[in-house]
C-alpha cells in the first residue's frame, strides 16, 4: 500500500502502559520518514501525555472509553476521528475486540486497513510447560513498524533518537523533587513493582538492593510506584534510608516523571512499563525478569541483553505477561536472584556510561 500526500493515519492502543510506551519509537520513525502523511495516535486519556516531543505531523488524542461502550459506542468513536482529521487509513495497533469493531466499521466506510500481528503461536509456544521453544520472537516495537509499513508507512529503525535527546529537559521541572544534581553525585531510579507477582522481585530482597547502593558514596535514590501499597512501602524505604527519595503517591505526571528519569545514571526496574518509560529517555536501564522471558519480545527499547538479570531455569518463561500462577508457588526465577547480582550490574551500567 502507498499512501499519497495529505493522506491522515489513524493508529489505536489502548493498553497496556508499556505497550502504549513501545509503540513511539516505531511511530515517530514513521512520521519523521513521511512527513507529509498525518497521523493521529488514538489512546487512554490518562496515557496520552506520555507522547513528548512529538513530530509535526503526529497528533495524540486520548479518550475515556467508558465513553464509547459497545458498537455502537466504536462507531461513534470512528465517527468523530473521521470528522475531526478526516482519517482516511487506519492502522489496529492493538487488535482487541474492540479494534476489530473499528476495523470493520472503516471497511464499511471504504478506509483501507492494517493490524499487528501478535504472534499469539509463537508466544504460546515459548510460554507451554512442555516442548518450550526457547527462540527469541520479534519484539513488539518491530511488529508495530510492520503494521505502520503494511498501511504505507515504511520507516528504517533510528530517526527517534529518545526524549530528551537533543535538550536536556529544564531543572526547574524537577527542582523541587529532587533540586540539583551535585558533581560525581550519583541518581539512581528504582521501581520495584509490577501488575503481577510472576514480575516482582521479592520486597525483603529488593530492600536489601536498596540498602547496598544506598550506602554507596554519594548515590541518591529514587523510587518510583504508584497506588497506596507501592506508596506505603517505598515511603518507609525513604525514610529509612540515606538519600533516598520516594516520588510515590504523589501524581507528578509522565512529562515530570520522565524528565527525572533522564537525569538517572541508571535506572532498575521490573518487567515493567517503568521499564519502557524510562528507556524512551535514553537512561541506561537494568531489568529483572522472573516468570516472563525478553524473547516474548517485550524487553526495553535498545535495552541490552546483559542488562536484563535473569536465571536460566527450564520453566522459564511460564507466562507471557506474569499473570499465571507459579506451577511449584515459590517463584524461584526471582527468589535465586541474588541482590549482589543486581547491584553489580547496575554499578557495571554507571561505569561503563561514565567511561
Amino acid at each position: 500500500m502507498t499512501l499519497k500526500s495529505g493522506s491522515v493515519v489513524l493508529a489505536t492502543r489502548f493498553s497496556a502502559l508499556g505497550d502504549v510506551a513501545m509503540t513511539v519509537p516505531a511511530l515517530y520513525d514513521a512520521c519523521i520518514a513521511s512527513p507529509d502523511v498525518q497521523v493521529v495516535m488514538l489512546t487512554r486519556d490518562f496515557m496520552a501525555p506520555l507522547f513528548l516531543e512529538t513530530p509535526p505531523n503526529l497528533t495524540v488524542v486520548g479518550v475515556n472509553l467508558d465513553d464509547y461502550k459497545g458498537p455502537l459506542g466504536m462507531w461513534r468513536l470512528l465517527g468523530e476521528m473521521s470528522a475531526t482529521y478526516g482519517v482516511t487509513h487506519y492502522v489496529d495497533l492493538h487488535d482487541v475486540l474492540r479494534t476489530k469493531m473499528l476495523r470493520s466499521f472503516c471497511r464499511l466506510k471504504g478506509i483501507p486497513t492494517a493490524k499487528i500481528n501478535k504472534g499469539r503461536k509463537e508466544k504460546h509456544s515459548l510460554t507451554r510447560k512442555d516442548d518450550k521453544v526457547l527462540l527469541p520472537l520479534t519484539h513488539s516495537i518491530e511488529r508495530y513498524r510492520r503494521a505502520l509499513a503494511d498501511i504505507g508507512m515504511c520507516a528504517k529503525e533510528g530517526a527517534f533518537k529518545g526524549y530528551f535527546a537533543t535538550t536536556p529537559p529544564a531543572e526547574a521541572i524537577y527542582a523541587s523533587i529532587a533540586g540539583p544534581k551535585e558533581p560525581g553525585e550519583r541518581w539512581i531510579g528504582i521501581a520495584p513493582f509490577a501488575k503481577h507477582e510472576g514480575k516482582i522481585y521479592p520486597i525483603e530482597l529488593m530492600e536489601q538492593v536498596i540498602r547496598a547502593l544506598s550506602e554507596s558514596h554519594s548515590t541518591r535514590l529514587f523510587l518510583f510506584g504508584g497506588g497506596p501499597y507501592e506508596n506505603k512501602i517505598l515511603s518507609e524505604w525513604a525514610r529509612k534510608y540515606h538519600a533516598t527519595i520516594s516520588l510515590a503517591g504523589q501524581r507528578h505526571g509522565f512529562p515530570v516523571e520522565l524528565a527525572i528519569m533522564s537525569r538517572m545514571d541508571a535506572m532498575l526496574t521490573m518487567d515493567s512499563a517503568n521499564m519502557h518509560l524510562a528507556a524512551l529517555t535514553g537512561v541506561p536501564v537494568v531489568s529483572v525478569w522472573g516468570a516472563t522471558h525478553p524473547y516474548c519480545g517485550f524487553s526495553g527499547w535498545q535495552v541490552p541483553d546483559e542488562n536484563n538479570v535473569q536465571l536460566p531455569l527450564p520453566c522459564r518463561p511460564c507466562s507471557v505477561f506474569g499473570n499465571k500462577p507459579c506451577a511449584t508457588a515459590d517463584y524461584k526465577c526471582l527468589r535465586a536472584i541474588r541482590p549482589q547480582s543486581i547491584v553489580d550490574r547496575i554499578d557495571a551500567v554507571i561505569a561503563q556510561k561514565k567511561s
